[in-house]
């Protein structure tokens, strides 16, 4: 297929050791043309040489920073077939004391950075009358934990907003898609917990701290989904002509989805169990 017939795609978030980064080698190997968007490009520097990807700075926090790099790919393939926004930052730590700039920074990463290159995109995905925008959400938001409200809450915003576009976005032949990953292998542990360390000393929760440092890497275990596992099935998912409208997958995906509809009295005794608070 030549490249002026490849479908292009534009991922957020494709720094190495993530998901971003699996997804995008997969769809390089479905045939499209990758557009690996991080806020370095040093985080992407085994790609630079693949000519089936084209590299760019992209941080999802600027406007700048989205209206320039859309208008770069827009200028060099002319079309925007899907978008995946999987860009996100963590946030660890109990809610009573974690700074409000380090939560705002998460929204504005997870959540308004999403929003920024969706309202960028749209209408170029609107005057072509089709389009695919896939949003990378999370499990924690169907079962909150303690520990990571900052995170869970913004990912729980994401999937409001999500539902929302696939409604207003529907009757300009545009897909939206929601995909919750459960526990996959990635760097968000170690993230986690640099996030957390760079906090300041805690005042109330100092003995929850091994439970603190725990909760960040939960999703890392030698259990957790790989990948290239995860990026594999939510390509096929999202090449479908009908793609579902939610997908979650990944290791504790089918444990969430049960606490999700446990009566709140038997869920939270579970959860302080487990997470001893």
């Amino acid at each position: 297929m030549g490249t002026d017939e490849k479908q292009v795609v534009v991922i957020t978030g494709c720094s190495i050791g993530g998901i971003g980064h699996a997804l995008a080698l997969e769809f390089a190997a479905r045939d499209f043309l990758v557009v690996a968007t991080a806020r370095s490009l040093s985080s992407v520097s085994d790609l630079q040489r693949d000519p089936r990807f084209f590299l760019q700075e992209l941080d999802v926090s600027s406007d700048k920073s989205v209206r320039h790099a859309l208008s770069t790919v827009l200028k060099k393939f002319e079309r925007i077939d899907v978008v995946v926004n999987n860009a996100g930052v963590p946030c660890v730590g109990p809610l009573a004391e974690v700074p409000l700039s380090a939560i705002e920074q998460t929204f504005n990463t997870n959540v308004y950075g999403a929003l920024r290159l969706i309202q960028a995109v749209v209408p170029h995905m609107a005057s072509r009358k089709k389009g695919k925008i896939v949003n990378v959400g999370s499990v924690t938001a169907l079962a909150p934990l303690p520990w990571a409200g900052g995170y869970t809450a913004s990912k729980a915003a994401l999937h409001a907003v999500t539902d929302t576009l696939r409604l207003e976005l529907r009757p300009f032949g545009i897909d939206v898609i929601n995909v919750v990953p459960g526990a996959v292998k990635s760097n968000i542990g170690n993230s986690s917990i640099a996030t957390y360390n760079r906090l300041p000393e805690s005042k109330l929760y100092k003995k929850f701290e091994e439970a603190i440092r725990a909760r960040a890497m939960l999703s890392q275990n030698i259990k957790s989904t790989l990948a290239e596992e995860f990026a594999k099935k939510t390509v096929d998912a999202v090449l479908k002509q009908n793609p579902p409208a939610w997908l979650s997958l990944g290791h504790l995906s089918g444990a969430m989805a049960i606490l999700h509809h446990m009566p709140l009295s038997i869920r939270d005794f579970l959860v302080r169990k487990k997470f001893n608070c």
